[in-house]
């Protein structure tokens, strides 16, 4: 023995799982005993049809002597091309009880892809639906048997052995060629129990078939609990795609385990969130197939407390999942791992000499143990690539998984990424699972792919995530995150990540967005003085290659919010404003402003345009005008509109005079003078109804103009209050002894973007615009007196000091509103939370009767 091997033994403390025996039994022989003791009981249901155990043991034993009928020998292959149904399910437990092996198809695969997947695993016999696969078949040249064949079992077949092959299921190769996982009975079994014990199956209960029947969880999920005597419930993929029907069945069925890919969790959990639906009989969720992060963990026990989640990992190559984590609560700063081993399996964590390595570092993840299957059918190749001997435990094989991960000084397994997924840019080793781990730790992220595109002769990395965030601030947190060689070079946020038939991620969907997004768009690159010196701040606010930046380019599509935004207009010292930004968005109608007599210098004046069109959809049907927080500006609201765009509400903002960083001597008017000027503009540009939003000192002038508004005739439709309790600055601000400080904490409870890079030259007018606005607010407050019959929402900051009272004052000026609050969201939530913010406004706004305010 060596000593590298010597040292590899004395890390086995971790790694390995219960050792027990097996017993003598293989699956379809548990089930069979359960058909004995319980023969009436529920086994199986399918839509409106409820099996017994009896019922299936007699089809099964139907589909075993037909198959033996036709010549199957021990072992031979038996190819089942039908979709999800109680006769599939029959159709696995007669390929096991014939001694032969279960192959899966799906029937909608092309009739080439089928032909070549039975030449491939050299199938004997095939069970066929209908006479859909029948062409397929006779290419192949494979004898077919119908789904449900009419005979019976005569001669009971020999006892399978438990080194017996068990089933094929066929996975994507790197090549492209499609590899099939052959795997062992022995290891089917050691999996089906760790499942009977982890998610405690037992006579009763009832689990979901979900997956597809060529994904491998499908075999758990349908033979697990008819060995213990519980019940099976399939699930067709018409129901899994509606979420409200599909909780609907498990509640009708008392399904109590329910497995999914996180992927597809995330649309459950929001649906939970919008009180869609509720968990019913579950009692244990079960994610597998694709890393879960924490975020999601947190929101799903924010919704289920009561409802642990078994975080499994594994792979087919090795009888499915070989970890175990199960989770009961989420806790800030928890790790997600992928648990323990299961019983009988040993995991361990290589390094390039094959070996286990120390510590917590980083190496490939393989498995050893009564898992391992044989390789991959007919493919002796690929098969030696994956498969081999364990050189720390002789007699044993190992597979080697590809994916990496570290432990935990625990014993737990942390899953960092996948082996193929590494790819070297200028030189670093980049890791992309280890991307979008730190992707998904941005605020608002709830799922997140990060892929590997050419660029020229090197590579670069493309990051897409589901969260309407601009894209600098996700780069800008990244930054903080990762080495610079490990944030993406494009961003992208999509409503949801495109999934494959099996519920992950389809990468290829996003490797075609990103590619035909490239090559869509030709630049024209700027042509005047002015365009260049834009191109070059625009550039690098948006953290993007200047060569990208065309003269026809739109900031705002580019991903530029508030941040940006600003981080533009000081670069450029001056030259132009916000106003300029939002109403030329177009790098070179831009540079024409800046270029124009009167836009640099009156921009900010007090006669400036107060209304901001953030989001105008073409099918808009009201407006929301938003009133910004002491010493913000329009941009704050820029999340909140990208949100409601989809939802048919029109958003302005209104830029206040003197609120602008790149006019630091820009003049502050009194809320007297504004708000006659905002009701102008409101009238004279909004020709649909009108909601008003005040936030924080804008809730007075909000309320001004609601008040106003109501006054003229034409009331708004509803009037939103938020954040109302007006900070003491000479509580609020710690340490606000000058100017820098009130911007530096207003950057550090949410209000502001990050002021760093002005706070020398910005801080002034940052204070003084804050003083001003809390000022204003107070004495217009102070000096309210009867009521107003208007629709309002008062919108609390939980816990915050002074709410309480917000809410004596709104309900004596506002009988009619409500008062409500968001969870977790501090006073500058239309930043941190816009999708709740834009919930709210919109299920209010369809509440509401139309006005006629125009």
């Amino acid at each position: 023995m060596t000593e590298q091997v010597e040292a590899a033994l004395g890390q086995q403390s971790r790694g390995v799982g219960p050792m027990r025996p097996l017993p003598d039994r293989r699956a379809h022989e548990l089930f069979e005993e359960c058909a004995r003791n319980t023969p009436s009981a529920t086994a199986a249901v399918h839509r409106e049809t409820r099996w017994t155990y009896a019922g299936l043991d007699a089809a099964a034993d139907r589909v075993a002597g037909a198959l033996l009928a036709a010549g199957l020998q021990p072992e031979g292959v038996v190819a089942v091309i039908s979709e999800r149904s109680l006769d599939w399910l029959a159709a696995i437990l007669g390929i096991f009880k014939a001694g032969g092996v279960y192959l899966p198809i799906d029937p909608a695969y092309p009739d080439e892809r089928i032909a070549d997947l039975l030449r491939r695993s050299a199938s004997q016999l095939v069970l066929v639906e209908g006479e859909a696969s029948v062409r397929p078949v006779e290419a192949a040249a494979v004898h077919a048997i119908p789904l449900v064949p009419a005979q019976a079992l005569e001669v009971r077949p020999d006892r399978v052995p438990d080194h017996a092959l068990a089933y094929i299921y066929f996975t994507s190769g790197s090549t492209g060629a499609p590899k099939g996982a052959a795997c062992e009975h022995a290891g089917m079994i050691n999996h089906l129990l760790a499942k009977v014990d982890t998610f405690g199956l037992a006579p009763g209960t009832v689990v979901a078939q979900t997956a597809s029947q060529c994904f491998d969880i499908s075999l758990w999920q349908a033979i697990a609990p008819l060995i213990v005597g519980g019940s099976t419930v399939i699930i067709d993929p018409e129901t899994m795609l509606d979420v409200p029907g599909l909780f609907q069945l498990l509640a009708r069925e008392s399904v109590g385990v329910l497995q999914l890919v996180p992927s597809y969790l995330d649309v459950i959990v929001t649906r939970l969130e919008r009180g869609d639906i509720a968990p019913g009989s579950l009692r244990m969720l079960g994610v597998t197939g694709e890393a879960v992060c924490q975020q999601l963990l947190t929101r799903w026990f924010k919704q289920c407390p009561e409802v642990p989640v078994v975080n499994a990992y594994g792979a087919t190559e090795a009888s499915d999942d070989t970890t175990h984590e199960v989770i009961r609560s989420m806790a800030k700063g928890d790790q997600v791992t992928v648990g323990v081993p299961i019983a009988n399996v040993l995991v361990d964590v290589i390094g390039e000499d094959g070996l286990p390595v120390e510590g917590d570092t980083i190496g490939e993840i393989t498995f050893s143990g009564v898992c391992v299957g044989r390789g991959y059918i007919n493919d002796p190749e690929r098969t030696a690539e994956a498969f081999g001997a364990d050189p720390v435990r002789p007699g044993l094989r190992r597979y080697s998984t590809g994916d990496y991960g570290h432990w935990l000084p625990d014993g737990r397994l942390r899953f960092v990424g996948r082996r193929d997924e590494q790819v070297k840019i200028s030189g670093v080793r980049v890791e992309t699972g280890e991307v979008e781990a730190q992707l998904l730790r941005v605020p608002g992220v709830r799922s997140a792919c990060v892929i590997v595109m050419p660029d020229g002769a090197s590579k670069r990395l493309a990051g897409f995530y589901t969260a309407a965030l601009p894209i600098e601030d996700v780069r800008d947190l990244l930054a903080k995150l990762l080495p610079i060689q490990l944030v993406p070079r494009t961003l992208r946020w999509l409503p949801e990540l495109p999934l494959t038939d099996n519920g992950k991620v389809d990468k290829r969907k996003l490797a075609d967005l990103e590619t035909n997004s490239a090559s869509g768009n030709s630049v024209t690159p700027p042509q005047t003085a002015t365009e260049r010196r834009i191109a070059t701040a625009w550039a690098e606010a948006l953290g993007m290659p200047l060569e990208e930046v065309g003269r026809n380019d739109d900031f705002f599509a580019h991903g530029g919010g508030s941040l940006a935004a600003v981080r533009l207009v000081v670069q450029l010292g001056g030259l132009i404003s916000l106003v300029d930004l939002m109403v030329h968005p177009v790098l070179a109608d831009l540079a024409a402003a800046a270029d124009g007599v009167d836009s640099a210098e009156g921009a900010d004046s007090a006669d400036s345009p107060l209304l901001q069109a953030l989001s105008v959809p073409a099918n808009a049907t009201a407006a929301l005008v938003c009133v910004p927080y002491e010493a913000g500006n329009a941009l704050n609201f820029a999340a909140i509109a990208r949100e409601l765009a989809a939802s048919g509400v029109a958003v302005y903002a209104v830029e206040l005079p003197g609120h602008d960083v790149a006019r630091p001597d820009g003049e502050l008017v009194g809320l007297d003078q504004i708000a006659g000027r905002l009701i102008q503009e409101i009238r004279d540009r909004i020709e649909i109804p009108v909601a008003l939003w005040g936030h924080g000192a804008g809730v007075a002038l909000a309320l001004e103009a609601g008040q106003s508004l109501q006054a003229a005739g034409v009331p708004p439709l509803h009037l939103f209050l938020a954040a109302a309790a007006q900070q003491d600055p000479a509580v609020a601000e710690p340490a606000a002894d000058r100017p820098a400080d009130i911007g530096a904490w207003l950057r550090d409870v949410g209000a502001l973007t990050d002021v760093d890079q002005w706070r020398s030259t910005r801080g002034e007018l940052i204070e003084r615009a804050y003083r001003h606005d809390l000022s204003e607010a107070e004495c217009y407050l102070g000096a309210v007196t009867g009521t107003l019959d208007l629709p309002a929402t008062v919108i609390l900051i939980p816990r915050a000091p002074g709410e309480s009272d917000v809410a004596a004052r709104c309900t004596t000026v506002l009988p009619a509103a409500r008062i409500t609050c968001i969870e977790d969201a501090g006073r500058y939530f239309v930043r941190s939370h816009p999708a709740a913010a834009a919930d709210l406004v919109t299920a209010t706004l369809a509440t509401t009767e139309e006005g006629g305010t125009r």
